[in-house]
């Protein structure tokens, strides 16, 4: 973020939520334990309350969501908001009018919340800059900087599965250079303590020496995995990465996709999480994806209990500030 620009309110709420960077642990917790109330058992009715009653909450996403989008517009419904979704590539922005622009028109018909998706870095950042004081604006996932809902899903699902993140060992493989997934899941158990963090990818998607600071790197898919509690894989950003699309599938998988075989290296408990859409047979084969150490669908659950909770937050720390 730039000089002078914050996501926290005075007494330290969520003023907006743009990345994870810069921010507490105890307030990730606290947005952790929140979310863990709304989490949900298969087959129950899902949590609702009532703390965005009368709300408007506009989902803007400039680029292809299926699990976020979705996620955002039941969160806000299950919280008694009025949800909106546009896609702004479609609509004023193709016929010219701006981003701002568009956000001036949707603030005049009372929206409280802008969920913003987009592929153009610091657009969360300037819109956060130009609402009104009572609106709040979340990032669904920034160019391929950051995606903080992800980072905050993928910790409560390694929290609930392994009951914290003290002395944890998490390996992060894939596509990692273009992934906000990886930026966001990487801040977000560095803050909450994870003991090591492991990211091996292709040398082509490696990121700078001066981004995942404290992150150990590999090119050995296999000597990253010894030894590991959690393993994250990430797809191939084949619309960020140049020159990706040309990526041998085949060689990719024999040399880092996540495997029966390979799977034993961790540890005999490890979980397996991967953000979606999964390229199966690439990233990791049907039975790892499909097996009893997969978390990827409680992944998916419980990306709406976080979303809840972050509205919840935002709403709670507006009502305070008297906004």
């Amino acid at each position: 973020m730039n000089r002078g620009f914050t996501q926290q309110d005075a007494a330290g709420r969520l003023r907006h939520l743009i990345t994870l960077d810069g921010l507490p642990r105890g307030l990730l917790v606290e947005l952790l334990d929140r979310a863990q109330e709304y989490a949900g058992r298969p087959g129950e009715l899902a949590p609702r309350g009532s703390d965005l009653a009368g709300w408007t909450v506009a989902n803007l996403f400039a680029e292809p969501s299926t699990r976020t989008r979705a996620s955002f517009e039941l969160a806000a419904v299950r919280l008694g908001a009025d949800p909106i979704n546009l896609d702004v590539m479609l609509s004023s922005r193709a016929k010219g009018e701006s981003i701002i622009d568009t956000i001036y028109t949707l603030q005049e018909m009372q929206v409280d919340v802008f969920v913003i998706r987009d592929a153009e870095p610091g657009i969360h950042e300037y819109v956060a800059r130009h609402v009104g004081d009572h609106v709040a604006v979340i990032s669904g996932g920034e160019a391929h900087v950051s995606h903080p809902t992800q980072g905050l899903l993928d910790a409560l699902t390694i929290r609930q599965c392994k009951g914290g993140f003290d002395g944890l060992v998490v390996t992060i493989t894939g596509d990692i250079r273009h992934s906000r997934v990886a930026r966001s899941a990487h801040r977000a158990l560095a803050t909450l303590g994870a003991a090591e963090i492991r990211i091996v990818a292709p040398p082509e998607f490696m990121p700078d020496a001066a981004e995942f600071s404290g992150a150990r790197r590999y090119e050995s898919f296999d000597q990253a995995i010894d030894g590991a509690d959690v393993v994250m894989m990430l797809r191939i950003q084949r619309e960020r990465a140049i020159g990706a699309a040309q990526a041998d599938p085949v060689r990719y998988h024999q040399q880092y996709g996540l495997t029966a075989e390979r799977l034993a290296r961790a540890k005999p408990q490890a979980i397996v999480m991967h953000p979606g859409p999964m390229n199966r047979g690439v990233e990791l084969t049907s039975d790892v994806a499909d097996g009893p150490q997969s978390v990827i669908r409680r992944q998916v659950a419980n990306g709406v209990a976080v979303r809840m909770a972050v509205l919840a937050h935002l709403a709670d720390a507006r009502r305070r500030r008297g906004a």
